[in-house]
């Protein structure tokens, strides 16, 4: 079945078709675009795929809107003062300094600089050297060398090495300059990946966490990498630390959806088991993801990751309804995983969202039938 579902998606990649899925004795049949049977995504109202905007997971206008400034003007003073208004512990701090950080990443990889150009970026250069008090700046500054040594170096090289131990240190100096912020050990926690920290030392950074933002869902997100058999854990370490966290989460809390990630983590490259997504692991995973979306504030900018990850999980369990459900909420933007791990995410997303579509209508769904 793992195969079949890979194929339909690849014939939808290589023809650009919409497809439709009908059920027959458990297999998948396409229906050619154009036939009066074959699912529009366009009649739910759903963002056209070139139009999907791939930098963020949700809406964040604020953010967009200073983001253009900055870039436009090359002046980091908007962006110093967006974050200045930013609660300190909240999650929507942490994806702000995450998407500064990418956007001067990203401008410096388009215009790297010369004898006769500026590089690109030069703005968080100038808020370090005008602002060096700055702790909104000084994040920004580490989680900026962070994203730049995965993008331009491989793990274990010495450039690599440089660069992270650079990111630790200013790691270090924001969290001199605002103590009670969360966020420079959650920029650690990534350094401490690369730098293949020691348990009890990775242990020892996500304490200092916990004291200040026990509950805090991204930088949980982050720690789960470490714990990964990918990297310096197991899978049963992973999934213990998933489902402590979920067991401890406070009402309304996203964390309740760490196991999901777990699972994710450690999908089969190759999975040679029937029925993997029906599994009883999958579906108390998604269970809980659920609950927690349900139970989540409604402007919880955290929300749109575990929806992500739900419509991937939803689709492939077949569970077309609940998967719609969820892509309402989220379409538009598909800045998140599964999403990002594609050279196009874009593509990826419509993909999934394309098979949910012709899915729910194979099974008696409708534009009018889906709530809103």
């Amino acid at each position: 079945m793992e195969i079949l579902w890979v194929l339909v998606a690849l014939v939808m990649l290589s023809f650009v078709l919409l497809p439709f899925l009908r059920r027959r004795r458990g297999t998948i049949e396409q229906v050619p675009a154009g036939h009066p049977d074959a699912a529009d995504p366009a009649n739910y109202g759903f963002v056209r795929e070139e139009e999907l905007d791939i930098r963020m997971p949700g809406p964040d206008q604020d953010l967009l809107d200073v983001l253009a400034v900055v870039q436009r003007t090359q002046d980091y003073r908007a962006a110093q003062q967006l974050l200045a208004g930013t609660e300190t512990e909240g999650e929507r701090r942490w994806q702000r300094v995450q998407a500064f950080a990418g956007a001067a990443a990203l401008e410096l990889q388009q215009r790297p600089g010369g004898v006769s150009e500026t590089p690109g970026g030069q703005w968080l250069r100038v808020w370090r050297t005008e602002a060096p008090k700055d702790a909104g700046g000084a994040a920004v500054h580490a989680e900026f060398l962070v994203q730049q040594a995965w993008r331009t170096s491989t793990p274990g090289t010495d450039d690599f090495r440089i660069i992270m131990e650079e990111a630790q240190a200013a790691c270090g100096q924001a969290a001199l300059l605002a103590p009670g912020d969360p966020i420079p050990y959650i920029v650690e926690l990534s350094v401490a990946r690369g730098l293949d920290y020691s348990q009890p030392e990775f242990e020892r950074l996500w304490l200092k966490i916990l004291d200040r933002a026990p509950a805090h869902m991204g930088a949980h997100l982050a720690a789960l990498h470490y714990w990964c058999e990918k990297w310096h854990g197991s899978r049963e370490e992973a999934t213990s630390f998933a489902e402590a966290a979920a067991a401890r989460a406070p009402g309304g809390s996203l964390l309740a959806a760490m196991p999901l990630f777990a699972v994710f983590e450690h999908l089969p490259e190759v999975n040679l088991v029937s029925g993997f997504y029906r599994s009883e692991v999958v579906r108390k995973a998604v269970h809980g993801a659920l609950f927690a979306v349900q139970a989540a504030r409604a402007d919880d900018p955290m929300a749109a990751h575990v929806r992500h990850l739900l419509v991937f999980f939803l689709v492939r369990s077949e569970r077309w309804s609940e998967a719609m459900n969820q892509l309402i909420h989220v379409d538009g933007h598909v800045g998140a995983l599964p999403w990002t791990l594609s050279a196009d995410p874009a593509a990826e997303f419509a993909v999934y969202r394309a098979l949910a579509v012709a899915g729910f209508e194979a099974n008696g769904g409708s534009p009018a039938s889906l709530p809103h």
